[in-house]
This record gives structure tokens, sequence and C-alpha cells, in this order.
């Protein structure tokens, strides 16, 4: 059996990803070799300029970062001092296998040229 420290939620990552429109995957984690990942939570803080327009980003894997949250709208960021924290409640999900890359990807980004700070937490397994 697992001890609690080894499924310890943790700070897994910290990345600055571009959320512009037009910009692509921007990668966050990569599950290391070995290890399946669960994530917990992502936090966008500090973007560099207002994300009011951007209305739709994706997180997860794959080339359209669209394996676990999807849709998520960041239109309320319009300061450098702001953070939205994006968790996956109430819906299941498949777990990150090694070799995973997690990312956002704007599919609706923000009209500026507009970098933020992303923070994923979760955990190994």
């Amino acid at each position: 059996m697992a001890s609690l420290k080894e499924n310890a939620v943790t700070l897994l990552a910290n990345a600055t990803v571009n959320l512009k429109n037009g910009d692509g995957k921007s990668t966050i984690y990569t599950v290391p070799s070995g290890k399946s990942m669960i994530p917990m939570f992502v936090v966008i803080k500090n973007p560099t300029a207002s994300l009011a327009d951007g209305t739709d980003y994706n997180l997860g894997d794959g080339a359209g970062a669209d394996t676990w949250v999807n849709a998520v709208n960041l239109t309320t960021m319009t300061a450098t001092t702001d953070f939205y924290v994006i968790d996956g409640s109430g819906t299941k999900y498949t777990v990150f296998d090694a070799g995973d890359v997690f990312g956002i990807k704007p599919v609706t980004g923000a009209t500026l040229d507009a970098d933020a700070t992303a923070e994923l937490f979760g955990y190994l397994f």
C-alpha cells in the first residue's frame, strides 16, 4: 500500500505559456518515464497582457490539449496580478501515462500577445 506522502498532491510544474489567439499548444509538464499522473488543478497567474478576448482554452494531452478540461474562459483576467484556478472536478478522465505531454492550447485566445505562468498541481504514481 502506498503511503500518503507518495500520493500527495504537489506542484508538478511551473511553466510560461502562450495565450494569444493562434498560438500553438504550450507544454506545462511531461509525465516522467515509469510514472502516471492525475492532475488536480492548474493555476494560471500573472498574465503579461489582458486576456479579455480569451474565451476558449483547452488543457490536456495531444495536439489539441483536449483530454482534460476544455473551453476554459479566461476573459476576466485583465490585470497582471490576476489568477484563475482550473480543476476537473465532477468529470471522469483517463490517467496520464509516461510520456504524455500536458499543456494548454488557445482555441479562441487573447487578442493581445499574452503569456502567463501555469502551475500544475497533481500527483504521480
